[in-house]
């Protein structure tokens, strides 16, 4: 295996872009939904202290950069093209069926699944059109 030069913006950019879309993804596009689905009530987490709430988006933000240096590796040199299908492909195959296989055991709701499978696989498309384009 040949080595592989990572843009370290593009792997940033990358992350902001997952962490930016996961606050849009759990708010205001599927929030709702997905607090019903895992059994809180929308109007209740709205008025909840927000405990924590600080070092949960920092180790967030921390996994998600990891995840983007993953893929920068995994997809190399491609395109921007082959990069948007090396992110799809690792989305949707990999992350979000494993979550459904997780959640099946958990008895999660179809909706659980659908939102959070979902979010990973335009997550990994979008960051690997991201490293495609600007490796």
């Amino acid at each position: 295996m040949g080595e592989v030069a990572i843009n370290w913006k593009a792997v940033l950019l990358a992350t902001v872009v997952s962490f930016v879309l996961g606050a849009l993804w759990y708010g205001p596009l599927f929030g709702k939904p997905w607090m019903r689905s895992i059994g809180i009530d929308p109007a209740a987490a709205r008025q909840a202290p927000k405990i924590g709430l600080r070092r949960m988006l920092s180790i967030t933000f921390i996994l998600e950069w990891m995840m983007a240096i993953c893929l920068a590796y995994f997809i190399g040199t491609a395109d921007a093209a082959h990069g948007a299908l090396y992110g799809l492909l690792t989305g949707l195959p990999w992350v979000a069926s494993a979550i459904a296989v997780n959640s099946l055991y958990e008895q999660k709701p179809a909706a659980y699944i659908f939102i959070t499978g979902g979010y990973w696989t335009v997550v990994f498309t979008l960051m690997g059109l991201i490293l495609g384009a600007w490796h």
